[in-house]
């Protein structure tokens, strides 16, 4: 069995391999042709499957007890992401990444007042460095023509939906493993959505093309079943704040994979602000070395 710091040490793996799936793979929303809610509400049945199948294949089941314990991270979930494949598909993906990085920041603090998780001047320090370079590639991506204030503010939304959701999940843990936590999510969050985005879409809802099914089936591969649930084992073995804060280099990647994907240009700004964003997110992770107190009983 591995020990609390070998265990905090692939935790902080898994939150970093998470963030590099979501940066990378995010901007590809902004290429399909149905709009962010219906987009939102395939990719969560879709996770939905394949969760159920996993604790099928597993032999496990999920507790109605569990379930209802869990099922309001779902609906924060559905929130976050319907809010935000909406807003990518308004504004720059670089600015709906940027403004998604002031989660880690209001997460940091609340660790800190709620969960009574340590978070010294130095890793203040850090954070706000880390918060400076986002600023930057935001500035860096300002002027960009497919740049939009309502879906700032979309993102905006979106970024408190998924702070609560991350404090959620964080206790949510204690009473379910990853899998049966994730399993809830994924089955409440697509519950939640459905009549949203087909008010919004119309009945029956937009169909995807040959494309959106692949974006949509890969959304849920990588993302979903791959990220999330690496994020959701990580929540008791790491600090909620440093693992939040991992996650700020996501719109560094978005940045840089918004360049290679759809054309958007990396100005000198983003740049700098990206290196910024990754020195100093790499400090933070190499000084702190204090293990997280692990939460029992959940695997």
């Amino acid at each position: 069995m591995p020990d609390r710091s070998s265990k905090r040490n692939l935790a902080i793996v898994a939150v970093a391999t998470a963030t590099l799936i979501w940066g990378s793979v995010g901007v590809l929303v902004k290429t399909t042709a149905i709009t962010g809610l219906t987009f939102a509400m395939y990719r969560l049945w879709l996770g939905a499957l394949l969760h159920v199948g996993a604790l099928v294949v597993t032999r496990r089941r999920l507790p109605w007890a569990t379930f209802k314990a869990c099922a309001l991270g779902g609906v924060l979930f559905a929130t976050d992401i319907g809010l935000g494949f909406t807003a990518v598909k308004l504004t720059t993906v670089a600015n709906a990444a940027i403004i998604g990085a002031l989660a880690p920041v209001l997460i940091a603090l609340a660790s800190a007042r709620w969960l009574g998780e340590r978070f010294g001047r130095r890793e203040t320090l850090l954070a706000a460095i880390s918060f400076g370079g986002v600023v930057l590639v935001a500035v860096g991506s300002s002027g960009s023509p497919a740049w939009s204030p309502i879906g700032d503010f979309l993102a905006f939304l979106g970024m408190l939906a998924w702070t609560a959701y991350w404090l959620f999940s964080r206790r949510a843990r204690v009473r379910a493993s990853a899998l049966e936590y994730m399993t809830s999510v994924m089955i409440a969050g697509a519950i939640a959505i459905t009549p949203v985005a087909l008010v919004r879409g119309g009945i029956p809802p937009a169909w995807p093309d040959a494309h959106d099914w692949a974006i949509l089936v890969l959304f849920a591969i990588l993302p979903g079943a791959t990220g999330h649930l690496l994020v959701a084992w990580s929540h008791r073995h790491v600090e909620s704040w440093l693992s939040a804060l991992i996650t700020q280099c996501a719109p560094v990647v978005s940045a840089l994979t918004a360049w290679v994907v759809v054309d958007e240009p990396v100005t000198a700004l983003v740049a700098v602000g990206g290196a910024v964003v990754l020195a100093a997110t790499g400090v933070l992770v190499a000084r702190s070395r204090a293990p997280a107190e692990e939460l029992e009983p959940a695997a």
